[in-house]
């Protein structure tokens, strides 16, 4: 499955939000990269570079590639309701999101790999595929060999007092979790303006 290998503090500076989670390198330098360093005469964005840095905030934090994210976006373009709100639904149903939402992984990209190393379970079958769309009522469970992996256990013991989403069922003794719905856009902590994005595919 394809995806994105380049570096990542680089993009998260380009865009100038900590896309990929706490990042040191980030903290010491948020400005923008460069050979110069930050520069007081950068030139006022134009709509559309807002527009495009929008869909590549979006694109990176759910670890996407451009034909992945066109491809669900056209998916909830021809689905009735408000597309942007659907875009982000359907982005939060993925596998690999949703086992990250449950803390099962410290990263969105560590979670990916645990799907795509058959860890993860979905009404009892094993999956291998992170972009699987989850649906209400879809069950998710560790695999029974793989409980005792030590990135689930650490993630776990750290998102003990996270706050719990409102979509999601979390059985920690049984180490499965429940996708109940797709979220309300309000519920969706991720700082993304998707009409934004619309904007931009609808030139």
């Amino acid at each position: 499955m394809a995806r994105y290998t380049g570096p990542i503090t680089k993009k998260a500076r380009a865009i100038g939000e900590p896309i990929f989670g706490y990042d040191r390198a980030f903290e010491r330098k948020k400005h923008p990269p460069g050979q110069h360093g930050p520069s007081k005469r950068r030139k006022q964005k134009s709509d559309y570079a807002i527009q495009l840095r929008e869909k590549q905030k979006a694109k990176y934090t759910y670890g996407l590639l451009e034909r992945q994210f066109r491809n669900l976006f056209n998916k909830a373009n021809s689905k009735s309701g408000v597309t942007g709100e659907l875009l982000l639904q359907l982005l939060e149903a993925r596998l690999d999101n949703v086992v990250f939402r449950l803390g099962l992984a410290p990263t969105r990209r560590a979670a990916r790999q645990l799907v795509n190393h058959k860890h993860i379970a979905v009404n009892g079958r094993l999956s291998d595929i992170p972009s699987h769309t989850l649906r209400p009522g879809d069950v998710i469970t560790v695999r029974g060999k793989s409980r005792n992996l030590n990135i689930i256990q650490s993630s776990i013991n750290q998102k003990a007092d996270v706050r719990k989403f409102g979509w999601l069922e979390w059985n920690p003794d049984k180490l499965q979790g429940k996708f109940l719905e797709y979220p309300e856009r309000e519920a969706i902590p991720e700082n993304i303006n998707e009409q934004l994005i619309v904007e931009l595919y609808s030139k």
